[in-house]
């Protein structure tokens, strides 16, 4: 007995044929549906076109105010030093005395050569007696004139023994007065070297004096731009107790290094400054130091960006409208910009913000201009 199943192939075929279909379809319906890539859109940027300006790379010293005369006043001759009038601040007037050495050993001299002029003294008024009496004899016949002359020759060897006593005793007079240690102009003591009971030499500072007058503003500078200050240059200086401005002009600059700080000694001369305050603290303004140039390119430091190793900014290229990197090498800074010593030239088109969210050949446009309109008949893009 036989049993046909065509009906039920024909099923299982039919099954198969409506699976490839759906699956035919659906492919063909993901292609349809498929969307165009979305392409990066083009980002606005500020841009600084660069020129040349000069570069004026500035400096402020903290300089001290010091006295344009100050004297280290020291006895003329050695001793004990038993009084001292003077201290650190108090202001004293001209030839008032400061400080005192023990003067009996000086005073003991000026005694003996006192009397050396006494006895010298006597010694030509004898001689003086004898030459007038011979001379009376001698108009007499009663000498010779060989006799008068030798008792004239007494006479002025008695003279020149007492000018030689009286240039002794006079100074031994002002050994004595040495003792005393006088101001030699009015000012105000800024410094006291000695004590009492301190055996001083001759010459050896004792009292600092600053006289009176103009002022001087004094600081240091570097080796590197020592070379920047000449004498006679004209500088601005600012109190910086009041703020108050103040002319200046360079009056000295230090021949040799401190061997120390192996820095420079400049001194500038303050007008009408006679009135400040001695070691007050004033700001003294120089400019053209080391790195000052004439037509330099500078940036603002936004327009920075680190590319590796080296710093690069974004150069726009106005044909393609778009940017590319470009290494640059950095010199002073010049206030909140600065100085570019090499990698860009006069003219050129650099990305000033937004810097870190661009790549390169990223197309870009500039910030702020005008956007071209579209022409009439034009296709628009469309998405599927």
């Amino acid at each position: 007995m036989f049993h046909f199943s065509l009906p039920a192939a024909a099923g299982r075929w039919a099954f198969r044929l409506s699976v490839v279909s759906a699956i035919t379809a659906a492919l063909v319906l993901s292609g349809c549906s498929r969307q165009e890539a979305v392409q990066e859109p083009v980002r606005a940027v500020k841009v600084l076109t660069v020129g040349g300006s000069d570069v004026n790379v500035q400096g402020e010293y903290a300089a001290e105010v010091r006295a344009r005369v100050e004297s280290r006043l020291g006895f003329r001759v050695g001793g004990k030093l038993v009084q001292r009038q003077a201290e650190v601040g108090q202001r004293v007037s001209a030839g008032q005395v400061l400080a005192q050495i023990d003067a009996q050993d000086y005073q003991l001299g000026a005694q003996a050569a006192l009397a050396q002029v006494a006895a010298a003294q006597t010694q030509r008024d004898l001689a003086w007696s004898d030459f007038k009496r011979y001379e009376s004899l001698k108009a007499q016949s009663f000498i010779s004139g060989a006799e008068l002359e030798r008792r004239e020759t007494t006479l002025k060897a008695a003279e020149a023994t007492l000018s030689q006593a009286k240039a002794q005793a006079q100074a031994q007079t002002n050994q004595a007065a040495y003792t005393r240690l006088s101001a030699t102009a009015q000012g105000v003591v800024t410094a006291v070297e000695a004590e009492i009971g301190q055996v001083v030499s001759a010459g050896q500072p004792v009292v600092r004096l600053a006289h009176d007058g103009p002022r001087d503003a004094v600081f240091s500078v570097s080796e590197q731009a020592v070379l920047v200050f000449k004498v006679g240059q004209e500088m601005q200086a600012q109190l910086g107790s009041t703020g108050q401005r103040l002319k200046g002009r360079v009056r000295e600059v230090g021949a040799s290094a401190d061997p120390v700080t192996r820095t420079y000694l400049v001194k500038l001369a303050l007008e009408k400054a006679e009135q400040l305050p001695l070691g007050a603290t004033v700001n003294v303004l120089a400019g053209h130091l080391p790195g000052s140039q004439a037509a330099a390119i500078k940036l603002p430091t936004s327009a920075l960006r680190q590319d590796g190793a080296a710093t690069a900014v974004w150069v726009l290229d106005e044909a393609t409208m778009t940017v590319r990197s470009q290494a640059v090498q950095l010199g002073p800074i010049d206030g909140n910009q600065v100085v570019i010593a090499s990698g860009l030239s006069a003219g050129q088109k650099v990305v000033t913000a937004g810097v870190h969210v661009l790549t390169a050949g990223q197309k870009v446009s500039e910030y702020g201009a005008v956007a071209k309109p579209v022409a009439s008949g034009a296709s628009q893009p469309t998405q599927r």
